[in-house]
């Protein structure tokens, strides 16, 4: 077992690597993982438990986290994942070797912005770490990302204001009539800015996990969403669609 053990591998161009910690406790997939990783000139940090993975974390600032979703020591991947998401935006990758659909759900609400099954194949993971390193600027704070509690404890994100404990909504300064749902969904669309919510996501928190309705309900109400508060709905800036994947809110227009 691998207990709060740090370990760095560099690869060739070093000096532009991606840092990539990973938060695992079989040591056996950490050697696998540090070796191939290495090799494709990712720069390895690695942690063996949920505390472990914590402190690393503050230390070196990497730019995507592998978290697996069952560590020892107390603090699961989950805890871990909901903690670095309180302050840092930075790519997280879940890690899961169950494979059920209630493990990647979860798993992507606490903040996980992708996740791989074990066992899966090197090239895989590495795209994937490409894939969102890309994504993501490097080191971006929750207030970078555009979402803020003010004094009040409004919900802002650039041109738009979330008062929930009013449930009111302010675009540009005017307020915005919407009913229950778009308020609810636009909530934690705004609540999440710079960040890409899945469509499972989006509906279990909105609709609830046993909603077994039209799933094309959510694209109904984004599309009243920015009729409200896009300044050219056809042309949305401010709830963008990831094709296949779901919506962000990208804060402003």
């Amino acid at each position: 077992m691998v207990a709060g053990r740090t370990g760095v591998a560099r690869g060739e161009g070093e000096d532009h690597a991606i840092s990539v910690l990973i938060a695992e406790d079989e040591e056996s997939f950490v050697d696998a993982l540090t070796v191939g990783l290495g090799r494709e000139g990712f720069l390895v940090h690695v942690a063996g438990d949920g505390n472990a993975a914590l402190e690393l974390f503050k230390s070196v600032a990497p730019d995507v986290v592998l978290l697996d979703q069952m560590l020892p020591g107390g603090v699961s991947g989950l805890d871990v994942c909901r903690s670095i998401r309180a302050t840092s935006s930075v790519p997280i990758i879940m890690v899961t070797a169950k494979g059920e659909e209630i493990d990647t759900v979860v798993a992507l609400e606490v903040g996980a912005d992708d996740y791989v099954i074990k066992p899966f194949r090197m090239r895989e993971l590495v795209a994937r770490i490409r894939a969102v390193s890309r994504r993501s600027p490097r080191g971006t704070s929750h207030e970078e990302r555009g979402a803020e509690r003010n004094e009040a404890g409004q919900i802002v994100a650039g041109e738009v204001t979330v008062d929930p404990d009013q449930r009111r909504v302010y675009v540009r300064g005017q307020e915005v009539r919407l009913r229950r749902k778009e308020f609810d969904l636009l909530s934690l669309l705004v609540e999440n800015a710079g960040r890409v919510l899945t469509r499972d996501v989006l509906i279990d928190r909105v609709w609830g996990s046993d909603y077994i309705g039209d799933t094309k309900t959510l694209d109904v109400h984004i599309k009243r969403l920015r009729s409200q508060i896009e300044r050219n709905p056809v042309e949305p800036a401010l709830i963008t669609t990831v094709r296949g994947v779901g919506y962000r809110f990208a804060g402003t227009g």
